[in-house]
């Protein structure tokens, strides 16, 4: 089973969960049992579905055959290389590979100036204005090479406007930035290049990065702080006939192998293995040169040799161009294209699956407990009239009067429930008070003056370090704010449970955790490139500063909008259960009163209305067994995985 075929059957079962959503969605509206916050749960779950991408980065020094591999990969239907691919630097700028439909085949481009102010790629990515749009002819494969071409475009200035844009300019040889004998620095065009793309894999959800190499990784904080973390698989390319060579090593100690402590989902080839092809040696001594290189690379890299995929990204592009079945089995493109499967394919699933599964599963038992709370209410209504057949009128008023009682202590109950969600309310405001962007705007300016008015390195460092302390002691107080919270919804679920009969199950919990995790990886990162004792006595206080600011400091600040949002969707979440099965217990009393009082007005009735109400409860059990069969649709759709044989179920 290809990538691309693996892809398509994780496409097919995710659009399979996606259409028995929608079924549920379309059944909870022809039932009424419909609600705002459920409504706005599975609406918000579809569209994570719609919007799911698979993030796969390609890194690696240039003239690694980097973009030859991508054309390998992806592109070869096309019947010629797509990306441009020759000797020397092509991909210039980080580039990104998608596909919206909402925006026609193009290219845009951010160009090199935007460095000169502190917004991220991010951040212009929601301004179209910044970039420049080259259309991209999909009818015809030279037109989209001469399109894509731009991603290799350069510029001339002087040696103060490359170091003000972030280069490092050298003066030897091996600087990959130097000055000329005109007194110039060639540099990239373009900052950030976005591929929007019709290709198949693209269409499903793919997104490609393709980076060009360790001075735009160093220049582009915004690389190892966000867009390589946050790849399902990062791909890091060697040569075969180098080895790991010391700028190789450099990008991947820095910013790949000790990733946020991830192991899964990096894997590296070993390319242009075809250069070790020799017609004067046996097949025998070309592969025993060829794991050499592997054993070698794999102990540089502190990896296990199974890791390591040796290729040939070359023969592998022209051999499925010229359907060529020996040249590709040399080129060994499909073991890495299995790998790639095998671990990009399920990890992602399996993500998919979990958050899936516990959003559905909530909205699932909320509706349950709803119909179960109807059906229990009206079996007991149905109890209480049959058990007025043949009592006289004194009968009736006294059952009238028990439903009175009962309706006036679960009034009595709802002036608790009040007081819950003031309690509540309390402590929400607690929570966003250590939580909220508005504490991280006062700490951030604080750190900032401490920063500005500095006089020595220690300051400068120590002021930093505070920041991330400062950081984490907000995630850690806001963390028993949820706590307190979980423990306080808790008691009022089992006591409200008791006292009316409500059917609330548990509270849903929440977790800060992988915000905190975050945060220690933002500040590693921070301890590794700025807070260094080199940086501090190489760079002026204000670069520093600024660097701060914009490359970590922002990134911190998503965190925290992140955990934000999450945590006001929680707080809906645990908070709606109890709203709806009290609104519903307070329509079930009204029911019941209104029911004996007709009786008490009109005896005749008693039998007309026992056989409503039963038809009633047929009509709820029925519900209760569709909405069984949803759920039972649902987790076997949920259980199956992408094989090699596609879709099937988990055993």
């Amino acid at each position: 089973m290809t990538l691309a075929q693996h892809f398509a059957a994780y496409s097919q079962w995710r659009a399979q969960i996606s259409g028995v959503l929608g079924e549920f969605a379309e059944w909870l509206v022809e039932n009424e049992l419909t609600d705002a916050q459920t409504d706005r749960r599975i609406v918000q779950l579809l569209e994570k579905l719609r919007e799911d991408r698979l993030h796969v980065a390609f890194v690696a020094e240039f003239s690694r055959g980097k973009s030859e591999l991508i054309n390998a990969i992806f592109f070869a239907g096309y019947g010629n290389r797509i990306l441009p691919s020759t000797a020397g630097r092509t991909t210039m700028c980080p580039t990104e590979l998608m596909f919206d439909k909402a925006k026609a085949p193009s290219i845009e481009l951010l160009p090199i100036e935007s460095r000169e102010s502190n917004a991220s790629i991010s951040e212009y990515k929601r301004f179209a204005a910044e970039w420049q749009i080259v259309p991209i002819d999909t009818s015809s494969a030279e037109a989209m090479q001469d399109a894509l071409r731009h991603v290799s475009d350069v510029i001339r200035v002087d040696r103060a406007t490359a170091e003000n844009l972030g280069f490092a300019v050298g003066d030897g040889e091996s600087a990959v930035f130097r000055v000329d004998a005109d007194g110039a620095v060639e540099i990239p065009r373009w900052r950030h290049a976005v591929i929007n793309f019709p290709h198949p894999l693209l269409e499903q959800g793919l997104v490609i990065l393709d980076t060009p190499g360790l001075n735009a990784i160093g220049t582009e904080p915004e690389l190892t702080l966000s867009l390589l973390p946050n790849a399902h698989a990062v791909l890091f390319i060697l040569a075969a006939d180098a080895g790991v060579t010391q700028s190789d090593l450099t990008v991947w100690r820095e910013h790949i192998g000790t990733m946020g402590g991830r192991k899964k989902g990096r894997i590296v080839v070993l390319n242009k293995i075809d250069s070790l092809w020799d017609e004067l040696k046996s097949e025998e001594e070309i592969e025993a040169e060829i794991v050499r290189q592997v054993d070698t690379c794999a102990w540089t890299l502190n990896l296990s040799a199974d890791q390591i995929f040796p290729v040939s990204a070359q023969k592998a592009l022209v051999a499925k161009i010229n359907d060529d079945g020996e040249l590709l089995r040399r080129s060994r493109l499909a073991e890495l294209e299995h790998a790639l499967s095998d671990q990009l394919i399920p990890a992602k699933q399996e993500i998919v699956r979990d958050n899936t599964d516990a959003e559905f599963s909530d909205c699932y038992q909320r509706t349950h407990s709803l119909l179960e709370s109807r059906l229990a209410g009206l079996r007991e209504q149905v109890t209480e009239l049959t058990e007025l057949r043949g009592k006289n009128k004194g009968v009736v008023e006294y059952m009238m009067g028990k439903v009175r009682v009962e309706k006036e202590e679960f009034e009595a109950g709802l002036q608790r429930y009040y007081a819950v969600r003031s309690v509540l309310s309390q402590l929400t405001n607690n929570l966003f008070g250590h939580l909220g962007v508005d504490a991280l705007g006062l700490l951030s300016s604080s750190t900032r003056e401490a920063m500005v008015h500095a006089t020595f390195s220690t300051t400068l460092s120590e002021a930093m370090m505070h920041f991330f302390d400062a950081a984490r002691g907000n995630l850690s107080r806001s963390q028993g704010e949820v706590t307190e919270i979980m423990t306080m919804m808790e008691a009022i679920y089992k006591k409200f449970a008791v006292e009316h009969g409500l059917k609330l199950g548990v509270p849903i919990g929440f977790s800060l955790m992988r915000y905190e995790k975050e945060i220690d990886r933002l500040d590693h990162w921070c301890s590794t490139h700025i807070n260094t004792m080199f940086q501090l006595l190489t760079h002026e206080k204000g670069q520093l500063t600024q660097r701060f600011f914009g490359e970590v400091a922002v990134q911190v600040r998503k965190v925290f909008e992140r955990a934000n949002r999450d945590a006001g969707s929680w707080l809906k979440a645990i908070m709606a259960p109890m709203e709806i099965q009290f609104r519903e217990h307070q329509i079930q009393l009204k029911r019941r009163l209104e029911s004996i009082k007709r009786i008490h007005q009109a005896s005749d009735t008693l039998e007309e209305r026992i056989t409503e109400l039963q038809h009633v409860e047929e009509k709820l059990v029925l519900q209760l067994q569709a909405l069984g069969r949803i759920g039972q649709g649902f987790n076997d759709v949920l259980r199956q995985t992408v094989s090699g044989e596609g879709l099937r179920s988990a055993a």
